[in-house]
């Protein structure tokens, strides 16, 4: 019996053995296929936790490049901002340090988390950016206040600083924090959160040559987050400064002649297409877009009727008034309708079928020959004229200097404009052209529309006998050295195919509208200068022209086109001004003061007047009678267009 009792106990022993030795050679193979996995599948990545947890990168962001007016103006610069990032790899309690944060510097917590949640995916080490451009006051609580702050850093960052506040401003446009979608455009991938970006305007458009690349530095840093070494170090490289074709001189007084009114105004060189002046008004305050917004400010252009924060310049379309009758005077001499002699009775109104339309002098301009109706703005001339031509023989002649279409500019959102034809009308509403239709278009009001770029660009073609200079803002970009590395070369779109012969008739009538007896555009004339010019007035609403008490936004438009000197013309204007009512009252004195501002800044300085020029200037020019003030007309005659 002991016997068997040692033999099974020895087999019991045996099998637990062999169970034992089975449970350990399988914990042990365990044991290697995971040394196996961390060692040799997962080192890459495990290292590079540990270099995570050990490592900090430090941002250096790059400054923008400066942005010139043609003489060397400054007009933006850069000037540090301050930001608020956290380190995530270093905060145990995000909660906690977020109420604090909200506690000690009175923002918005909700909007920090948000931040903070958008880029929870990014690197542990990399900062994210929590608020934007804070005070030197935040700066100093946190830095007071840093033992509590962990993983809390202060970045310094250039931000745009526009010299002259809002001048130029739509031109210029402004700069903000890029955006969630923004990031995820192709071309945008090395742009980090909180980084800024160009929004609008030349800042947009020459995005990739302003921003620069940014630089920065890895730290190594120990469990207290104190900084032991640098690892690695690069440097920014400051963005390529932008020299535009814009004179500030001319751009202010631009600007100062439209006083509160809104509206448009552009400045064009006659022979290379550069854009001297570029107006839209009101403006805005750039600087104000870097930052946060106050609620206040943005309610307030938002309510303004005027509407500040349109690019009139480039993207208003404007019926263009009296000013297409140059157009419409073209089609006539090109298909042979009109010559120099021949004439017209204008009784005051013009009846076609049922309809009668009228004349803006209301007792006629009695016997009108072409350069009087250009001079007095006949408009039953014109009727006369489209109703032999055609829409369609108008509209060829207004596409023949690139109307209806974009013109190219630099700027983003260019409007294109409308030239109507009887195809036109047939596709968008699917009912044939009815021949009363043309006559409004005739001079320039029913479905035409022009933007006033569109406008210099049709006055430089008048001027220069028909060549097409694609306007530009750019003339150069340099690098940081100083050095070209593009410039802009005039580029002619295109010729308007007419002939000289044609363009002399039109240029002289233009002559007459500003110098002789009974032209509308007398406001504009200049003392030095011969100035040749269209007025408009452009209805806004169909009520048979702007009354005592209509209210503003059912006032007529006004508008003038000029080019000078006559002789041999090196600038073309458009003025448009927005229930300014009457072109040659409101809008021909902004144009004479463009002129004046022009033509002087190609004189000499008096020396006498040097010393105190700048000063003089910022003491008067705010208290300027805004050009709408002046007496209209030659001589104190008030006139309508």
């Amino acid at each position: 019996m002991k016997e068997r009792r040692f033999v099974r106990e020895l087999l019991e022993s045996k099998q637990r053995i062999l169970v034992l030795s089975f449970v350990v050679g399988v914990v042990f193979l365990f044991l290697v296929i995971r040394l196996w996995h961390l060692q040799i599948l997962s080192s890459d990545d495990y290292h590079a936790m540990s270099e995570n947890n050990r490592l900090r990168f430090v941002p250096v962001a790059a400054a923008r490049g400066a942005i010139l007016d043609r003489t060397g103006t400054v007009l933006v610069s850069n000037r540090p901002s301050f930001s608020l990032a956290v380190i995530p790899q270093e905060v145990k309690d995000k909660e906690a340090l977020l109420t604090l944060l909200s506690t000690l510097l009175g923002l918005d917590r909700a909007e920090m988390a948000e931040r903070w949640e958008k880029n929870r995916s990014r690197a542990k080490y990399y900062p994210i950016v929590l608020a934007s451009n804070i005070s030197r006051n935040h700066v100093e609580i946190v830095e007071e206040n840093r033992l509590r702050l962990p993983g809390i850093e202060i970045e310094m960052k250039p931000v745009r600083e526009y010299t002259s506040r809002q001048l130029a401003a739509h031109l210029l446009g402004y700069i903000g924090e890029v955006s969630e979608k923004e990031l995820n455009i192709a071309g945008f991938e090395e742009y980090n959160p909180g980084d800024y970006i160009g929004k609008n305007g030349i800042e947009r458009a020459l995005e990739k040559d302003l921003h620069g690349d940014d630089g920065g530095r890895q730290l190594e840093v120990d469990a207290r987050g104190r900084v032991l070494r640098t690892v690695s170090e690069s440097y920014p490289t400051v963005g390529n400064s932008v020299v535009l074709t814009i004179d500030a001189a001319v751009q202010k007084q631009t600007e100062l002649a439209f006083g509160v009114q809104a509206g448009a105004a552009v400045a064009m060189d006659v022979t290379t297409g550069e854009i001297l002046a570029f107006v839209s008004n009101p403006g805005f305050d750039p600087s104000l877009f870097s930052g946060k917004l106050p609620a206040d400010v943005w309610q307030g252009y938002l309510d303004d009727k005027r509407h500040p924060l349109e690019n009139k310049a480039l993207s208003g379309q404007y019926p263009p008034g009296s000013t297409f009758k140059m157009i419409t005077a073209l089609a006539g001499l090109q298909e042979n309708r009109i010559n120099d002699s021949t004439s017209i009775t204008c009784n005051g109104s013009y009846d076609l079928g049922t309809s009668t339309f009228k004349c803006w002098n209301k007792k006629g301009h009695g016997a009108t020959n072409l350069r009087k109706s250009l001079r007095e703005s006949c408009d039953v001339f014109y009727y006369l004229l489209g109703e032999k031509l055609g829409v369609d023989k108008i509209a060829a002649a207004a596409q023949a200097f690139k109307l209806g279409s974009p013109l190219g500019v630099e700027l983003l959102n260019e409007k294109s404009g409308l030239i109507p034809t009887t195809e036109w009308k047939l596709k968008r509403f699917g009912k044939r052209w009815f021949h009363g239709e043309t006559i409004p278009v005739s001079i320039g009001q029913g479905a035409v529309l022009l933007t006033p770029i569109q406008m210099v660009s049709m006055t430089a073609t008048i001027a220069n006998d028909g060549t097409i200079y694609r306007p530009h803002l750019v003339k150069r970009i340099v690098d940081a050295d100083g050095k070209t590395l593009r410039e802009t070369k005039p580029e002619i779109i295109g010729t308007a195919s007419f002939s000289k012969e044609s363009f002399k008739l039109v240029k002289q009538g233009m002559l007459d509208v500003v110098n002789a007896p009974g032209g509308t555009g007398g406001a504009a004339r200049q003392y030095d200068v011969k100035v040749a010019g269209k007025t408009g007035t452009s209805q806004v609403v169909r009520m048979g022209g702007s009354k005592a008490g209509t209210a503003y936004q059912f006032r007529d438009h006004a508008l003038f086109v000029a080019f000078a000197p006559f002789e041999k013309p090196e600038i073309a204007v458009a003025v448009v001004i927005e229930h300014g009512e009457h072109g040659g009252a409101a809008a021909a004195p902004i144009a004479s003061r463009i002129l004046r501002a022009y033509f002087d800044g190609k004189k000499p300085p008096r020396k006498e007047a040097a010393a105190s020029s700048q000063d003089d200037d910022e003491d008067t020019d705010e208290n300027v009678t805004p050009a709408v003030m002046k007496k209209p007309g030659i001589n104190g005659e008030a006139s309508h267009d």
